[in-house]
């Protein structure tokens, strides 16, 4: 087991590294350790790039490139915020920038081919035959939900994915953002007060 993975208590119980202990064992060079945060972490960073840009590529390509540039900075890391809040501040900014990039391409439908599935495409042998039609009701609520979410700025895409999808504290999203608590709590209002009314007829 790499040394990365746990630490052993008397009783020889594994208990976890600390994100900071992982920083500080990866800045001696030990690639494990990194590899443990890039574990804990690349799921979430990859929710919140999904969700703030308009193509899947560009979005795992954010991810990578995430974990890329913490490697390289972890030296810059000064453990005045939690880790996870200091690479998804990283992930924000990259992407907004490729947003900036990417501005006049043509919008993409994120799980385009799941969402376009033919209902004869469902299995034919459901016991319950209603189900079908909830899980196609529920993909195209979920459609309408991205797109909606896609269509708001990316300071208010990025709070809503934050809060909702990830579920961080308000203080949290500031340090993400880099903005106030009292920003991060209007935006917060505005960006749900925005969707509500994209969504309506779905309620």
């Amino acid at each position: 087991m790499g040394r990365a993975a746990a630490r052993l208590t008397s009783g020889e119980r594994p208990v976890a590294s600390s994100d900071w202990e992982l920083v500080q064992r990866a800045r001696a060079g030990d690639r494990d350790a990194f590899r443990e945060l890039v574990e804990r972490y690349q799921r979430k960073i990859a929710a919140l790039a999904l969700g703030m840009l308009r193509s899947r590529e560009d979005a795992l390509d954010i991810v990578q490139e995430t974990f890329t540039k913490a490697y390289q900075s972890l030296d810059r890391f000064k453990g005045d915020a939690a880790f996870y809040t200091w690479v998804y501040r990283i992930a924000y900014n990259l992407c907004v920038d490729q947003q900036r990039r990417a501005a006049k391409e043509p919008l993409l439908t994120l799980d385009a081919d799941e969402d376009a599935r033919p209902a004869h495409a469902l299995p034919a042998d459901d016991p319950h035959p209603d189900q079908p039609f909830a899980r196609a009701r529920d993909a195209e609520i979920a459609r309408r939900v991205r797109e909606a979410i896609r269509d708001l700025t990316p300071d208010h895409r990025a709070v809503i994915l934050l809060r909702e999808l990830e579920g961080l504290s308000y203080a949290e999203i500031s340090q993400v953002l880099e903005c106030p608590k009292g920003t991060v709590m209007s935006r917060l209002h505005y960006a749900r007060r925005q969707l509500q009314r994209r969504l309506r007829e779905l309620l």
